[in-house]
């Protein structure tokens, strides 16, 4: 099992410098990475209507010069581009459909971005995601499958694996339930879509955080989507806020986890989200954090196979 983390926190570390990145990446001792191309589209720019010049592009070949940083890296540092993370939100509710056209095109152009890097898996957050959008089941359910059905023609094209999230949402301080946190539900949508495709076009990335906020247990949510997993988002909280740590720093049973990817005899790659430990240790402290981290996720798999 190869041991990923996520660019994003490190790049910022480093400067926003890619290069830099995967060089402390690989330093810290991982296999792979979870690429932050989300970081070429702002939240703030998708939900302000802002066109982002990756995205605007007049050609695809423009269009892949703002992937080449992960892509040249990866290359360099002899890291995996295991997985990706889509900008999000793709879909925002009440806007102009000609603005979410624009979003569903800049999702493709991820798609075929991630080729380019050799990236074979897309974390797509679900559509619909916010408690306040007050979204009935079934309006959820046909807008998430028709506007991942888009997306299946390049999935096809590039092989590329598009993944779904277990979400959550929150309100007046509370968190809530979110599209595909029922994970019955979550494997009904890959089972559809995959049906749709012909083939295997979909899979899912489990966000234990996620899990974490909604009192799910992280075996029983592992087991129920089996071989439907295809890539992991692994950090840990305290059970109220989605802190985004390092594991131990929380609340997570790590024993259950291990027992969870046991049970499901996971054998791919295992990609921590742990960007926010760079905002709660001295800067100093940081490499040292990343090796934690990669120790941690070697632990895991070592045990995992026992």
């Amino acid at each position: 099992m190869k041991i990923a983390v996520q660019t994003g926190g490190v790049e910022q570390y480093c400067g926003k410098s890619v290069d830099a990145c995967y060089k402390m990446i690989k330093e810290a001792g991982f296999d792979a990475v979870d690429a932050n191309v989300d970081h070429l589209y702002a939240y703030k720019d998708i939900v302000g209507k802002c066109p982002a010049p990756a995205f605007s592009c007049t050609s695809d070949k423009e269009c892949l010069e703002y992937f080449k940083p992960w892509k040249d890296a990866a290359e360099k540092y002899g890291l995996d581009n295991y997985q990706a993370h889509a900008p999000f939100p793709s879909l925002v509710p009440g806007d102009s459909a000609e603005h979410n056209d624009y979003l569903l095109n800049m999702l493709k152009k991820t798609i075929m971005g991630c080729d380019y890097m050799n990236c074979r898996n897309l974390i797509i957050h679900p559509f619909f995601l916010r408690y306040e959008e007050h979204v009935d089941p079934e309006t959820e359910w046909n807008t998430n499958i028709e506007r991942y059905s888009a997306l299946i023609p390049e999935a096809k094209k590039y092989g590329v694996t598009i993944c779904l999230e277990n979400m959550f949402s929150s309100c007046n301080g509370k968190i809530m339930a979110a599209c595909c946190s029922n994970i019955t539900t979550a494997c009904r949508y890959i089972d559809t879509l995959n049906e749709i495709a012909g083939q295997e076009c979909f899979g899912f990335c489990v966000d234990t955080g996620h899990l974490l906020l909604l009192g799910l247990n992280v075996k029983n949510a592992m087991v129920e989507l089996g071989e439907r997993i295809k890539a992991f988002h692994v950090h840990d909280n305290n059970g109220m806020n989605d802190q985004h740590l390092a594991p131990y720093m929380g609340v997570q049973d790590w024993d259950l986890f291990v027992e969870g990817l046991k049970a499901i005899k996971y054998d791919k790659t295992l990609s921590f989200e742990t960007f926010n430990i760079f905002n709660k240790v001295d800067k100093e402290l940081c490499p040292d954090m990343l090796r934690f981290i990669a120790k941690a996720g070697r632990m895991f798999a070592k045990r995992a196979k026992e």
